[in-house]
Protein backbone atom coordinates (compact mmCIF):
# COMPACT_ATOMS: atom_id res chain seq x y z
CA UNK A 1 0.00 0.00 0.00
CA UNK A 2 2.80 2.40 0.82
CA UNK A 3 4.35 1.71 -2.56
CA UNK A 4 1.04 2.72 -4.13
CA UNK A 5 1.14 5.96 -2.13
CA UNK A 6 4.67 6.74 -3.30
CA UNK A 7 3.75 5.90 -6.87
CA UNK A 8 0.77 8.25 -6.75
CA UNK A 9 2.78 11.11 -5.28
CA UNK A 10 5.45 10.53 -7.93
CA UNK A 11 2.75 10.65 -10.59
CA UNK A 12 1.45 14.05 -9.42
CA UNK A 13 4.82 15.62 -8.58
CA UNK A 14 4.70 17.84 -11.66
CA UNK A 15 1.42 19.32 -10.44
CA UNK A 16 2.70 19.70 -6.89
CA UNK A 17 5.83 21.47 -8.06
CA UNK A 18 3.68 23.76 -10.20
CA UNK A 19 1.53 24.60 -7.16
CA UNK A 20 4.62 25.42 -5.11
CA UNK A 21 6.04 27.56 -7.93
CA UNK A 22 2.71 29.36 -8.51
CA UNK A 23 2.44 30.33 -4.85
CA UNK A 24 6.11 31.36 -4.84
CA UNK A 25 5.56 33.63 -7.83
CA UNK A 26 2.25 35.00 -6.52
CA UNK A 27 2.81 35.64 -2.80
CA UNK A 28 -0.23 36.89 -0.88
CA UNK A 29 -0.47 38.21 2.66
CA UNK A 30 -2.67 36.65 5.32
CA UNK A 31 -6.42 36.65 4.61
CA UNK A 32 -5.66 37.88 1.08
CA UNK A 33 -4.66 34.49 -0.33
CA UNK A 34 -7.36 34.38 -3.00
CA UNK A 35 -5.17 32.99 -5.78
CA UNK A 36 -3.61 30.39 -3.49
CA UNK A 37 -6.95 29.14 -2.18
CA UNK A 38 -8.37 28.91 -5.69
CA UNK A 39 -5.29 27.00 -6.90
CA UNK A 40 -5.40 24.46 -4.07
CA UNK A 41 -9.15 24.00 -4.22
CA UNK A 42 -9.03 23.47 -7.99
CA UNK A 43 -6.36 20.79 -7.61
CA UNK A 44 -8.31 18.88 -4.96
CA UNK A 45 -11.58 19.23 -6.86
CA UNK A 46 -10.01 17.56 -9.91
CA UNK A 47 -9.21 14.56 -7.72
CA UNK A 48 -12.76 14.19 -6.46
CA UNK A 49 -12.61 16.03 -3.13
CA UNK A 50 -15.72 17.86 -1.98
CA UNK A 51 -14.81 21.54 -1.55
CA UNK A 52 -16.28 24.01 0.93
CA UNK A 53 -14.96 27.53 0.33
CA UNK A 54 -14.84 30.39 2.83
CA UNK A 55 -15.48 28.13 5.82
CA UNK A 56 -15.85 29.41 9.41
CA UNK A 57 -16.42 32.92 8.12
CA UNK A 58 -12.86 33.19 6.76
CA UNK A 59 -12.91 34.22 3.11
CA UNK A 60 -9.73 32.43 2.03
CA UNK A 61 -10.14 29.30 4.17
CA UNK A 62 -11.43 26.02 2.80
CA UNK A 63 -12.29 22.46 3.78
CA UNK A 64 -11.88 19.61 1.32
CA UNK A 65 -13.12 16.11 2.14
CA UNK A 66 -12.94 12.65 0.66
CA UNK A 67 -14.78 9.78 2.33
CA UNK A 68 -14.27 6.11 1.55
CA UNK A 69 -17.82 5.45 2.85
CA UNK A 70 -16.30 2.85 5.13
CA UNK A 71 -15.73 3.17 8.85
CA UNK A 72 -12.28 4.31 9.88
CA UNK A 73 -10.04 7.03 11.18
CA UNK A 74 -10.31 10.63 9.99
CA UNK A 75 -6.97 12.00 8.80
CA UNK A 76 -6.42 15.75 8.43
CA UNK A 77 -3.73 17.51 6.42
CA UNK A 78 -3.34 21.24 7.01
CA UNK A 79 -2.21 23.75 4.40
CA UNK A 80 -0.75 27.18 5.04
CA UNK A 81 -0.27 29.58 2.14
CA UNK A 82 0.18 33.14 3.38
CA UNK A 83 3.41 34.97 2.54
CA UNK A 84 5.54 37.58 4.32
CA UNK A 85 5.57 41.30 3.46
CA UNK A 86 8.38 42.13 1.00
CA UNK A 87 9.98 38.68 1.50
CA UNK A 88 7.37 36.49 -0.16
CA UNK A 89 7.42 32.82 0.84
CA UNK A 90 10.40 33.12 3.16
CA UNK A 91 8.68 30.76 5.59
CA UNK A 92 8.03 28.14 2.91
CA UNK A 93 4.25 28.08 3.14
CA UNK A 94 4.14 27.37 -0.59
CA UNK A 95 5.77 24.02 0.17
CA UNK A 96 3.50 23.41 3.17
CA UNK A 97 0.46 23.82 0.93
CA UNK A 98 1.85 21.58 -1.81
CA UNK A 99 2.84 18.88 0.69
CA UNK A 100 -0.61 18.99 2.29
CA UNK A 101 -2.60 18.49 -0.89
CA UNK A 102 -0.03 16.00 -2.17
CA UNK A 103 -0.41 13.90 0.97
CA UNK A 104 -4.19 14.00 0.60
CA UNK A 105 -4.16 12.69 -2.97
CA UNK A 106 -1.47 10.14 -2.09
CA UNK A 107 -3.59 8.70 0.72
CA UNK A 108 -6.73 8.95 -1.40
CA UNK A 109 -5.21 6.47 -3.86
CA UNK A 110 -5.68 3.64 -1.35
CA UNK A 111 -8.33 4.86 1.07
CA UNK A 112 -11.25 3.21 -0.72
CA UNK A 113 -9.58 -0.12 0.05
CA UNK A 114 -8.72 0.53 3.71
CA UNK A 115 -11.57 2.77 4.89
CA UNK A 116 -11.59 6.06 6.74
CA UNK A 117 -11.72 9.62 5.45
CA UNK A 118 -9.46 12.54 4.55
CA UNK A 119 -9.93 16.21 5.37
CA UNK A 120 -7.73 18.98 3.98
CA UNK A 121 -7.99 22.31 5.78
CA UNK A 122 -6.86 25.49 4.07
CA UNK A 123 -5.73 27.70 6.95
CA UNK A 124 -4.92 31.33 6.09
CA UNK A 125 -2.84 33.95 7.89
CA UNK A 126 -0.55 31.78 10.02
CA UNK A 127 1.96 34.62 10.17
CA UNK A 128 -0.53 37.05 11.71
CA UNK A 129 -4.15 36.42 12.70
CA UNK A 130 -3.95 32.64 12.40
CA UNK A 131 -7.16 31.10 11.05
CA UNK A 132 -6.61 27.84 12.96
CA UNK A 133 -7.44 29.69 16.18
CA UNK A 134 -10.99 30.45 15.08
CA UNK A 135 -11.35 27.11 13.33
CA UNK A 136 -10.34 25.22 16.47
CA UNK A 137 -12.67 27.33 18.63
CA UNK A 138 -15.57 26.48 16.31
CA UNK A 139 -14.91 22.74 16.42
CA UNK A 140 -13.28 22.23 13.03
CA UNK A 141 -10.84 19.64 14.36
CA UNK A 142 -13.13 17.77 16.74
CA UNK A 143 -13.21 14.08 15.86
CA UNK A 144 -9.98 14.18 13.85
CA UNK A 145 -7.83 11.11 14.59
CA UNK A 146 -4.57 12.65 13.38
CA UNK A 147 -3.79 16.20 12.22
CA UNK A 148 -0.55 16.80 10.32
CA UNK A 149 1.42 19.70 8.87
CA UNK A 150 5.04 19.53 7.68
CA UNK A 151 7.10 22.73 7.70
CA UNK A 152 10.24 23.26 5.58
CA UNK A 153 13.35 24.24 7.50
CA UNK A 154 17.12 24.34 7.28
CA UNK A 155 17.30 20.84 8.81
CA UNK A 156 14.89 17.97 9.42
CA UNK A 157 13.54 17.88 12.96
CA UNK A 158 10.94 15.99 14.91
CA UNK A 159 7.73 17.71 15.89
CA UNK A 160 8.27 19.57 19.15
CA UNK A 161 6.57 22.36 21.03
CA UNK A 162 5.85 26.03 20.48
CA UNK A 163 5.27 29.03 22.70
CA UNK A 164 1.77 30.16 23.52
CA UNK A 165 1.33 33.83 22.60
CA UNK A 166 -0.88 36.82 23.34
CA UNK A 167 -0.69 39.94 21.16
CA UNK A 168 -1.55 43.07 23.13
CA UNK A 169 -2.05 46.66 22.06
CA UNK A 170 -1.85 49.24 24.83
CA UNK A 171 -3.34 52.63 23.93
CA UNK A 172 -2.85 55.59 26.25
CA UNK A 173 -4.96 58.75 26.21
CA UNK A 174 -3.75 62.01 27.72
CA UNK A 175 -4.04 65.73 27.00
CA UNK A 176 -2.09 68.00 24.65
CA UNK A 177 -0.21 71.11 25.80
CA UNK A 178 2.81 73.16 24.75
CA UNK A 179 5.80 71.06 25.80
CA UNK A 180 7.84 74.13 26.79
CA UNK A 181 5.29 76.85 27.49
CA UNK A 182 2.87 74.96 29.77
CA UNK A 183 3.75 71.27 30.07
CA UNK A 184 2.04 71.12 33.47
CA UNK A 185 -1.32 71.50 31.71
CA UNK A 186 -0.82 68.38 29.62
CA UNK A 187 -1.01 64.64 30.29
CA UNK A 188 1.79 62.87 28.44
CA UNK A 189 0.56 59.63 26.88
CA UNK A 190 4.08 58.84 25.68
CA UNK A 191 5.33 58.92 29.28
CA UNK A 192 2.80 56.19 30.02
CA UNK A 193 4.20 54.09 27.16
CA UNK A 194 7.78 54.56 28.34
CA UNK A 195 6.83 53.72 31.92
CA UNK A 196 5.13 50.57 30.62
CA UNK A 197 8.34 49.52 28.84
CA UNK A 198 10.36 50.17 32.00
CA UNK A 199 7.91 48.18 34.11
CA UNK A 200 8.01 45.27 31.69
CA UNK A 201 11.81 45.36 31.57
CA UNK A 202 11.80 45.03 35.37
CA UNK A 203 9.35 42.14 35.11
CA UNK A 204 11.61 40.11 32.79
CA UNK A 205 13.80 38.76 35.60
CA UNK A 206 10.78 36.98 37.09
CA UNK A 207 9.21 35.33 34.05
CA UNK A 208 11.49 32.31 33.52
CA UNK A 209 13.67 31.20 30.63
CA UNK A 210 10.82 29.84 28.47
CA UNK A 211 8.93 33.14 28.34
CA UNK A 212 9.42 36.12 26.05
CA UNK A 213 8.08 39.68 26.03
CA UNK A 214 8.90 41.98 23.14
CA UNK A 215 7.24 45.11 21.87
CA UNK A 216 7.36 48.33 19.88
CA UNK A 217 6.07 51.87 20.24
CA UNK A 218 3.57 52.05 17.39
CA UNK A 219 2.61 55.68 18.05
CA UNK A 220 4.68 58.16 20.02
CA UNK A 221 3.36 61.61 19.25
CA UNK A 222 3.38 64.24 16.50
CA UNK A 223 6.08 66.80 17.34
CA UNK A 224 8.63 67.36 20.14
CA UNK A 225 6.98 70.61 21.24
CA UNK A 226 3.54 69.02 21.74
CA UNK A 227 2.69 66.91 24.77
CA UNK A 228 1.27 63.75 23.13
CA UNK A 229 -2.35 63.09 24.00
CA UNK A 230 -2.20 59.66 22.34
CA UNK A 231 0.49 57.01 22.30
CA UNK A 232 0.40 53.28 21.74
CA UNK A 233 2.55 50.18 22.04
CA UNK A 234 2.23 46.63 20.77
CA UNK A 235 3.61 43.62 22.64
CA UNK A 236 3.92 39.92 22.07
CA UNK A 237 3.84 37.93 25.30
CA UNK A 238 4.98 34.32 24.94
CA UNK A 239 5.25 31.41 27.37
CA UNK A 240 5.84 27.67 27.31
CA UNK A 241 2.28 26.78 28.30
CA UNK A 242 -1.18 28.26 28.04
CA UNK A 243 -1.41 28.41 31.85
CA UNK A 244 1.93 30.17 32.24
CA UNK A 245 0.99 32.62 29.49
CA UNK A 246 -2.10 33.74 31.39
CA UNK A 247 -0.10 34.34 34.56
CA UNK A 248 2.55 36.43 32.76
CA UNK A 249 0.00 38.27 30.63
CA UNK A 250 -1.89 39.37 33.73
CA UNK A 251 1.33 40.91 35.07
CA UNK A 252 2.15 42.59 31.75
CA UNK A 253 -1.27 44.24 31.73
CA UNK A 254 -0.63 45.46 35.27
CA UNK A 255 2.63 47.02 34.01
CA UNK A 256 0.60 49.01 31.49
CA UNK A 257 -1.98 49.96 34.11
CA UNK A 258 0.82 51.22 36.36
CA UNK A 259 2.29 53.24 33.47
CA UNK A 260 -1.06 54.88 32.85
CA UNK A 261 -1.55 55.60 36.54
CA UNK A 262 1.89 57.19 36.85
CA UNK A 263 1.29 59.50 33.91
CA UNK A 264 -2.32 60.25 34.70
CA UNK A 265 -3.42 58.81 31.37
CA UNK A 266 -6.27 56.49 30.50
CA UNK A 267 -5.54 53.01 29.15
CA UNK A 268 -7.28 50.81 26.58
CA UNK A 269 -6.11 47.18 26.23
CA UNK A 270 -6.94 45.11 23.15
CA UNK A 271 -5.64 42.15 21.16
CA UNK A 272 -4.28 43.08 17.73
CA UNK A 273 -3.95 39.42 16.72
CA UNK A 274 -5.55 36.19 17.89
CA UNK A 275 -3.79 34.26 20.65
CA UNK A 276 -1.98 30.98 19.93
CA UNK A 277 -1.85 28.04 22.31
CA UNK A 278 1.35 26.08 22.86
CA UNK A 279 1.86 23.10 20.54
CA UNK A 280 1.37 19.72 22.22
CA UNK A 281 2.99 17.19 19.93
CA UNK A 282 1.51 13.70 20.03
CA UNK A 283 4.69 11.65 20.41
CA UNK A 284 3.12 8.39 19.17
CA UNK A 285 2.02 10.07 15.95
CA UNK A 286 5.37 11.86 15.70
CA UNK A 287 7.34 8.61 16.01
CA UNK A 288 5.19 7.01 13.30
CA UNK A 289 5.85 9.94 10.96
CA UNK A 290 9.61 9.82 11.62
CA UNK A 291 9.69 6.10 10.84
CA UNK A 292 8.06 6.76 7.48
CA UNK A 293 10.43 9.63 6.76
CA UNK A 294 13.40 7.34 7.43
CA UNK A 295 11.88 4.73 5.12
CA UNK A 296 11.90 7.42 2.42
CA UNK A 297 15.65 7.89 2.84
CA UNK A 298 15.82 10.76 5.35
CA UNK A 299 18.91 9.92 7.39
CA UNK A 300 19.27 12.79 9.86
CA UNK A 301 16.21 13.68 11.91
CA UNK A 302 17.16 15.95 14.77
CA UNK A 303 15.44 15.83 18.14
CA UNK A 304 13.09 18.70 18.81
CA UNK A 305 14.56 21.65 20.66
CA UNK A 306 12.91 23.85 23.24
CA UNK A 307 10.19 26.15 21.88
CA UNK A 308 11.19 29.51 20.42
CA UNK A 309 8.42 30.67 18.10
CA UNK A 310 4.64 30.41 18.07
CA UNK A 311 2.10 28.89 15.71
CA UNK A 312 -1.67 28.52 15.55
CA UNK A 313 -1.05 24.80 15.07
CA UNK A 314 -0.89 24.87 18.85
CA UNK A 315 -4.64 25.48 18.98
CA UNK A 316 -5.18 22.45 16.75
CA UNK A 317 -3.14 20.28 19.14
CA UNK A 318 -5.58 21.04 21.97
CA UNK A 319 -8.47 19.80 19.80
CA UNK A 320 -6.94 16.74 18.07
CA UNK A 321 -3.76 14.61 18.13
CA UNK A 322 -1.30 16.70 16.12
CA UNK A 323 2.23 16.90 14.74
CA UNK A 324 4.19 19.77 13.19
CA UNK A 325 7.57 18.31 12.11
CA UNK A 326 10.20 20.06 9.98
CA UNK A 327 11.81 18.83 6.79
CA UNK A 328 15.21 20.14 5.72
CA UNK A 329 15.95 21.88 2.44
CA UNK A 330 19.54 20.70 2.33
CA UNK A 331 21.31 23.83 3.56
CA UNK A 332 22.00 24.12 7.29
CA UNK A 333 22.92 27.79 6.88
CA UNK A 334 19.45 28.75 5.63
CA UNK A 335 17.66 31.35 7.73
CA UNK A 336 13.88 31.41 7.90
CA UNK A 337 11.93 34.51 6.84
CA UNK A 338 14.52 35.38 4.21
CA UNK A 339 14.52 35.67 0.43
CA UNK A 340 17.16 32.94 0.33
CA UNK A 341 14.79 30.58 2.13
CA UNK A 342 12.01 31.39 -0.32
CA UNK A 343 14.33 30.64 -3.26
CA UNK A 344 15.35 27.32 -1.67
CA UNK A 345 11.77 26.08 -1.91
CA UNK A 346 12.24 26.04 -5.70
CA UNK A 347 15.57 24.17 -5.64
CA UNK A 348 16.05 20.47 -6.33
CA UNK A 349 16.36 19.92 -2.56
CA UNK A 350 13.09 21.78 -2.14
CA UNK A 351 11.40 19.46 -4.61
CA UNK A 352 12.89 16.44 -2.81
CA UNK A 353 11.53 17.76 0.49
CA UNK A 354 8.12 18.22 -1.13
CA UNK A 355 8.04 14.58 -2.23
CA UNK A 356 9.23 13.19 1.10
CA UNK A 357 6.92 15.38 3.17
CA UNK A 358 3.83 14.49 1.13
CA UNK A 359 4.64 10.79 1.11
CA UNK A 360 5.52 10.59 4.82
CA UNK A 361 2.25 12.25 5.84
CA UNK A 362 0.18 10.00 3.57
CA UNK A 363 2.04 6.89 4.76
CA UNK A 364 1.47 7.92 8.37
CA UNK A 365 -2.22 8.36 7.61
CA UNK A 366 -2.25 4.82 6.24
CA UNK A 367 -0.56 3.46 9.39
CA UNK A 368 -3.15 5.14 11.59
CA UNK A 369 -6.15 3.96 9.58
CA UNK A 370 -5.13 0.28 9.42
CA UNK A 371 -4.05 -0.06 13.06
CA UNK A 372 -6.71 0.22 15.80
CA UNK A 373 -3.90 -0.38 18.30
CA UNK A 374 -1.98 2.65 17.02
CA UNK A 375 -5.15 4.73 17.10
CA UNK A 376 -5.70 3.75 20.73
CA UNK A 377 -2.15 4.72 21.70
CA UNK A 378 -2.56 8.08 19.96
CA UNK A 379 -5.86 8.76 21.74
CA UNK A 380 -4.54 7.60 25.12
CA UNK A 381 -1.67 10.09 24.90
CA UNK A 382 -3.96 12.86 23.66
CA UNK A 383 -6.35 12.38 26.56
CA UNK A 384 -3.49 12.26 29.06
CA UNK A 385 -1.85 15.52 27.99
CA UNK A 386 -5.21 17.28 27.94
CA UNK A 387 -6.21 16.24 31.47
Amino acid sequence: MKEKIKAKVSEIMGELEEISRFLYENPELGNQEFKAAEKLEGFLRRYGFNIEHGVYGIETAFKATYDSNKDGAKIAFLCEYDALPEIGHGCGHNLIAAMGVGAAVGLQSIIDEIGGSIVVFGTPAEETNGAKVKMAAEGAFNGITAAMLVHPSAVTKESGSSLAINAYQFEFFGKTAHASGCPEKGINALDAVIATFNNINALRQYIGKDARIHGIISKGGEAPNIIPDYAAAKFYVRAATKKQLKEISDRVIKCAEAGALAAGAKLKVSNFELSNDDLRTNSVLSETFSENLRALGEVEIEKSEGPSGSTDMGNVSYAAPSIHPYIGLGDKELVGHSREFAAATQSEKGKEALFKGACAMAMTGYDVIVSPELQQRIWDEFKKINE
